[in-house]
């Protein structure tokens, strides 16, 4: 039996087979632009844990950007197309911190789930270093090795969504790890997080009643990054999606506390590689 986060009763067997009855897509078989396919788990087991499914119904090979993002984000692909990064190296899925860096991977044909969680919840589900998965993009071999073919080929065999975010479900309770990141430091994450980044450094510090240096310390070996490169990303997500959603630049830089709009051209292109003008036509 494995533990569940803090906060959590353990994942019991029973709970993991009522997956199937309590989950159920947002979308399914719907059809976007460009004929993909979407589905979202509405109920899952751990609080902050999301699954999505994507198909890609086209198949026209698609280059996908894989940008910062205030979670910690697993991509599990189905089937035989897996993926190939920057550097030609083909791998069955994705692993990536909350600054990543930007990196451009190509897929013939994408089939996968995906899962984001907060890292404070990546730290205690899954077996990895933060610091490992930060600068940079892993396989999923990297993080749970040929115990993850099972699962792929599971997913391969079904079909509806529901099935397979409980077969996902399931796979994470059974690799789950037993430990749970520092009460001071999720503390610090949710205060991060609930002021959009806009953070200083004493106030977190005061939070905590640790030295700043034992803050940083713990903080970077339980989410990966520093407390102010997270509200930094924190920070750069929240302009990012105004952005997309259509937003001036001068607006969103307002908006998310900026100095200005040459401090958000900054941030976006540390984090996604590219121009706030770029961002909307994508």
């Amino acid at each position: 039996m494995t533990r569940a986060p803090a906060g959590r009763a353990p994942l019991r067997e029973a709970e993991a087979r009522s997956y199937a009855r309590r989950v159920r897509p947002i979308m399914s078989d719907h059809e976007l632009d460009g004929g993909w396919e979407l589905a979202r788990a509405a109920s899952p087991v751990w609080r902050g844990l999301s699954l999505s499914g994507f198909r890609d119904g086209g198949g026209g090979g698609p280059d996908l950007r894989i940008v910062a993002l205030p979670a910690v984000t697993v991509v599990v692909q189905i089937g035989e197309s897996g993926f190939t990064t920057a550097d030609a190296r083909g791998v069955d899925g994705l692993v990536a911190g909350i600054a990543p860096g930007t990196h451009q991977v190509r897929s013939d044909r994408v089939d996968c789930v995906e899962l984001r969680m907060p890292p404070t919840l990546a730290y205690s589900l899954l077996g990895i270093a933060p610091p490992d998965i930060t600068g940079t993009v892993l396989g999923i071999e990297d993080l749970w090795g040929s115990a993850v073919d099972r699962l792929r080929a599971q997913l391969a065999e079904t079909s509806t969504w529901p099935a397979r975010f409980e077969l996902t479900t399931r796979f994470l309770a059974d690799h789950a790890t037993a430990r749970h990141p520092d009460a001071e430091v999720a503390a610090t994450w949710q205060r991060i997080v609930a002021h959009g980044g806009r953070v200083r450094v004493r106030e977190l510090v005061d939070l905590t009643g640790w030295s700043q240096k034992r803050l940083w310390t713990r903080f970077t070996a339980q989410i990966g990054v520093t407390p102010k490169r997270a509200a930094m990303v924190v920070r750069f997500r929240r302009a990012f999606d105004q952005l997309v959603a259509g937003e001036s630049a001068a607006a969103a830089a307002v908006a998310c506390g900026y100095a200005d709009q040459s401090h958000l051209h900054r941030d976006i292109a540390m984090f996604a590689g590219t121009t706030p003008g770029a961002l909307a036509p994508r």
